[in-house]
């Protein structure tokens, strides 16, 4: 769970699309029980699976919507409005994510978000550019306070071409946790 006020940036690797839904949920309600903001910057296929969860859990979308405790972002659509000819543009991504991040977290509210778009980079062969992606997350929360869980499809663990920037990726994950490193594997369910 995300904690108060702290950046914490932490990653999943899921096996099954049912795996991610419930563990984006779980923390994202976490907050959202809280008078917080859950953001999701992800494909449509999991932001429905992951809307769905929430309506069950008892939100109500619709309100938390006209709220703004809840935040929905189309993660290829985002990608597009920073990708350059394969590479992260900083400024790109600064004016894509930094509005949605603080009118989120006006008046102190907690932030927690769930981003794919490093998967999707990754699934492009764009592994650098996710790494980069990474660090960027990292960078904007010295300006805000939020907490992230990055999602990324458990084959990643088994591809040896892209090691060192797995390896980057989970440095990336330790070096934005304000306790240490922790990742969360979802590939047992």
């Amino acid at each position: 769970m995300p904690s108060d006020g702290r950046h914490d940036h932490d990653v999943v690797f899921y096996a099954r699309d049912e795996d991610l839904a419930r563990q984006v949920t779980d923390y994202l309600l976490g907050v959202m029980r809280d008078n917080g903001v859950g953001v999701t910057v992800a494909t449509p296929r999991h932001r429905v699976a992951i809307e769905a969860r929430l309506e069950q859990a008892g939100v109500s979308l619709t309100s938390a919507r006209a709220h703004g405790s809840y935040v929905a972002l189309d993660a290829e659509e985002v990608l597009s409005g920073f990708m350059i000819n394969g590479f992260a543009d900083p400024a790109g991504f600064w004016r894509a994510i930094s509005p949605v991040i603080r009118s989120a977290s006006a008046g102190n509210r907690r932030v927690a978000v769930f981003g794919e778009m490093v998967a999707l980079l990754w699934a492009r062969d764009l592994t650098s550019a996710a790494v980069d992606l990474e660090a960027l997350w990292n960078e904007l929360a010295v300006q805000y306070p939020f907490s992230l869980l990055c999602g990324y499809p458990a084959d990643v663990l088994t591809r040896s071409e892209h090691a060192d920037d797995l390896l980057a990726v989970l440095a990336a994950h330790a070096e934005g946790r304000t306790g240490g490193p922790r990742g969360t594997d979802a590939t047992n369910g």
